[in-house]
């Protein structure tokens, strides 16, 4: 199945899902197709370019989709400096809070409920000074990756992951695994799980899965920071690389990451059979996706526990987390210029390739709606 499929019915699933609601390296450095920063270009009119600096930073799992973004606007606005660190999702959020930069990237929504005493989405808005907006602007699956010896595919369920993932599966030959891979030859290897150790919205996007499925085995709480066992690497390249180089290793990453160190996914039983990470298995889930948001905050709430047939459970959404009404009116006009190029269907078309799916009309003319009524 070709990550331009995948990426295509990903789109259409979060379509329908507004519509009836209504992290290789973080920079593989690899070429865009010839000829798709001109065609983007195209799609940021010359007088809409801005001379400055525009900084952002946050989700590593959009770096790749950011990067194609902001080489489409340079192109077509010369004197635009665009620097988008990929420092993860929790730390973005900080960052924009604290003012340190003009918009973030994040794999999950402002939180509305109180952590620690604070609650982001208020925090936000009292930093802008206007309400925040969640914008979604990519979208794409979470891949269960591992590199076991012998062993090119493999069945997971969400109980079974969460136990690898606290540490209470500790081999792969272990009789629970086995029991889901009945006629694979398992190994006695140790299990090595590899986590995020920066805050980032892939782990909390993980750990909603395995607290919605699996709820009597994973007993920590969801959130940016990884509460389970293993060894911690940074981004999402991090731990890709990690189990790239560990026979036995295993981790949770953003399908493009998968793709691009060529490690085997799992395949996940929901309660209705083995589900392998396809077009048709995304889109199943991200079709059951709620609009949480109001106006022109376009959260969504994904159902993590869908025990319906055929579905892949364990997506993300990345969003652009930016100010409604920035209070320098300069610096709003930047982030909206280079925001309307990230929507456009240009550079959404271009994101297929790199494992990611682009917004389809009815999301992007909502997205373009709310990006273009930042000020």
């Amino acid at each position: 199945m070709s990550v331009s499929r995948i990426s295509a019915l990903g789109a259409i699933a979060l379509s329908g899902a507004l519509a009836l609601s209504a992290c290789a390296s973080e920079n593989n450095g690899s070429a865009p197709a010839a000829g798709s920063t001109g065609a983007a270009a195209g799609s940021t009119a010359a007088g809409d370019c801005f001379s400055g600096d525009l900084k952002a930073e946050g989700s590593s799992a959009q770096k790749n989709a950011i990067d194609e973004a902001i080489k489409a606007y340079q192109n077509a606005c010369s004197d635009a400096n665009i620097d988008y660190q990929p420092t993860g999702s929790g730390a973005g959020i900080k960052q924009f809070i604290a003012k340190q930069v003009d918009f973030a990237g994040s794999d999950s929504a402002l939180k509305t409920t109180p952590k620690d005493g604070k609650v982001e989405a208020d925090d936000a808005k009292a930093a802008c000074g206007s309400e925040a907006w969640n914008i979604p602007m990519v979208t794409g699956p979470i891949a269960i990756a591992y590199n076991v010896k012998g062993v090119d595919k493999l069945v997971l369920n969400a109980e079974v992951a969460a136990k690898i993932f606290d540490g209470k599966i500790t081999t792969w030959n272990d009789p629970a695994i086995a029991a889901l891979n009945k006629g694979v030859t398992l190994p006695s290897t140790p299990i090595k799980v590899f986590f995020r150790s920066d805050e980032s919205g892939t782990t909390e996007n993980f750990t909603k899965y395995l607290k919605a499925a699996a709820p009597d085995a994973w007993s920590y709480e969801t959130g940016k920071k990884w509460t389970g066992k293993g060894e911690g690497k940074e981004k999402s390249a991090g731990v890709a690389t990690a189990v790239k180089g560990q026979d036995g290793g295993i981790t949770y990453v953003e399908l493009s990451y998968a793709q691009q160190n060529q490690l085997p996914m799992a395949q996940i039983d929901n309660g209705s059979g083995p589900v392998e990470l396809t077009a048709d298995s995304v889109g199943k889930t991200v079709a059951t996706a709620k609009q949480t948001g109001t106006g022109n905050n376009l959260a969504l709430k994904i159902d993590y526990a869908t025990k319906e047939a055929g579905a892949y459970p364990i997506v993300l959404v990345t969003y652009e987390i930016v100010c409604s009404k920035y209070a320098d009116a300069a610096t709003g006009k930047k982030a909206k210029s280079f925001l309307k190029t990230f929507a456009s269907d240009a550079v959404q078309k271009q994101l297929q390739s790199k494992g990611y799916a682009p917004l389809p009309a009815e999301v992007a003319t909502k997205v373009q709606t709310a990006v273009s009524a930042i000020s």
